[in-house]
């Protein structure tokens, strides 16, 4: 009798969990945000415990149609992808073919680090946690006119940004590698595992890998291009499965991920399908990013910040989170567990570079979790106001620098030829009506006078960068510098 008086005792001490929000309070949010942003249309699933608590769409899928999103209109996933290759190696991990500490070389010979220390040691943790020393180079795969087995090729090239394991640098580099090595490994294609391990076991029937089979349902991206107002934007080609970031997935298929990875790891029904301990090691903090800059700005409320496998891993008021967030031209998506709470929450949107996701993440994190409320649309909306403004005043700081007086040192014929990159290839500058144009990967730029040797980008994806030639007596151009890259004649 005192054991059960004791007992008793113990759980009346535990405050109990306030009610969650009502759908029509989370439906509110959602619209709240829509307005607040300007999205034509969004989707999102909350999971709380194995229960889909809200699974909805709104607004519309494209700003000129009447066509409202719905739970199964499919949006790109971008970078949300990684977790989908992470978790495939946490199962072959369970199976013995690879562990998390395994070189690269023993499992993937092609792949190779520019430094040869790196290079000797690299692992599949470090190809998982961005610690390699590789920097973005982001453009060495967008819109690149090679695959991403040439892209993979070309990495050996790159010089390390910063020292092997010393540092933090995002890069969807390193998850082609480890696509590559999970299916080199076993012995089927990435996007061949993923679907009959993961994705078909949690019945996610409207996944896809490329954008080769569109499905009916599909949302379409919008932008505000330049001078113009918010309308759609084209699609990012995705013809060849890309484990850093080409699954697409919708509201409903999200809510099967969720519930997966609330549950340690289980597919409906409790059939397991990877080991907790296991696929808990992609949610364990592996490289420490540092909390300042837009890192700081961003998360006023969290105390650490890191990356696992995957996620990245902190806290938000108290309350530990594994989120991942995912960007591609026209769209943006969120994924965020709350692994102590059963909480999960994906928000799938289709306009660029909005904050609008995390905004209502974070607002229904709060809700869920009884925390104090924060206008969480106002306050990513001054963070995005603030970049603009600052970004604004750099390119007027650098246009007032500039010499108006002075003129290129070489007639435009003498600026044309080939200009090579080892990692980047080939930037081509040739000349048409006095005027010069740079052909590089998919991108044609023209080029208007900036001053002395350099010219502007004038349109296009690469607007308003610096091309700046380098020339040498009786040689005339002998290089130029583009984005950080150095291409020589």
């Amino acid at each position: 009798m005192r054991i059960t008086s004791v007992f008793a005792l113990l759980l009346a001490a535990v405050p109990a969990r306030a009610a969650d929000p009502s759908p029509s309070v989370v439906d509110k949010v959602m619209a709240d945000a829509l307005a607040a942003w300007e999205v034509p249309g969004a989707a999102l699933v909350v999971v709380r415990g194995d229960e889909v608590a809200v699974l909805n769409g709104y607004g519309r899928k494209q700003l000129d149609r009447p066509d409202p999103v719905t739970p199964d209109t499919v949006f790109p996933l971008a970078s949300c992808s990684k977790a989908f290759t992470s978790t495939l190696l946490a199962m072959l991990a369970d199976d013995g073919l690879v562990g998390w500490d395994d070189r690269v070389r023993d499992h993937l010979p092609s792949f190779k680090l520019s430094d040869p220390h790196a290079d000797a040691l690299v692992t599949v943790r470090d190809l998982l946690s961005h610690r390699t020393g590789l920097g973005g180079n982001d453009r060495l795969w967008y819109h690149a006119p090679w695959n991403l087995d040439e892209t993979l090729r070309r990495v050996e090239k790159l010089p390390l940004a910063y020292p092997f394991r010393a540092g933090f640098e995002y890069t969807s580099l390193t998850y082609i590698a480890a696509g590559r090595l999970a299916a080199r490994r076993a012995g089927k294609p990435w996007e061949q595992l993923v679907k009959e391990r993961i994705t078909d076991p949690l019945g996610m029937a409207g996944v896809r890998f490329t954008t080769t089979d569109p499905p009916a349902d599909r949302a379409v991206g919008h932008h505000v291009p330049k001078g113009g107002t918010l309308g759609p934007m084209p699609a990012y080609d995705m013809p060849e499965p890309n484990p850093a970031g080409s699954v697409h997935a919708s509201a409903r298929d999200l809510g099967g991920w969720l519930r997966f990875h609330l549950s340690g790891g289980l597919a409906p029904g409790g059939r397991r399908l990877v080991g907790e301990r296991a696929l808990a090691e992609t949610k364990m903090p592996q490289t420490i990013i540092r909390l300042e800059g837009n890192a700081r700005a961003m998360n006023p409320d969290t105390v650490q910040l890191s990356y696992g496998m995957g996620w990245v891993v902190a806290d938000h008021r108290g309350k530990r989170v594994c989120a991942h967030g995912g960007m591609i031209d026209g769209f943006r998506v969120q994924v965020t567990l709350l692994p102590d709470e059963k909480l999960g929450i994906a928000a799938l949107n289709n306009r660029h570079e909005t904050r609008m996701n995390q905004a209502v993440t974070n607002t229904l994190i709060d809700l869920y979790c009884d925390l104090p409320g924060r206008d969480w649309n106002g306050f990513f909306r001054k963070l995005v106001a603030d970049a603009a403004a600052a970004k604004r005043a750099a390119r007027d700081a650098r246009d007032a620098a500039r010499k108006p007086d002075t003129k290129p040192s070489l007639p435009p014929d003498g600026y044309v030829g080939d200009y090579t990159d080892p990692a980047f290839g080939v930037a081509k500058v040739w000349a048409k009506g006095g005027k010069l144009f740079l052909d590089w990967s998919s991108f044609r730029c023209p080029l208007e006078h900036f001053q002395d040797d350099v010219f502007r980008v004038a349109d296009g994806h690469l607007e308003d960068e610096m091309v700046e030639f380098a020339t040498a007596p009786g040689r005339g151009a002998v290089a130029l510098r583009l984005g950080g890259v150095v291409f020589k004649k």
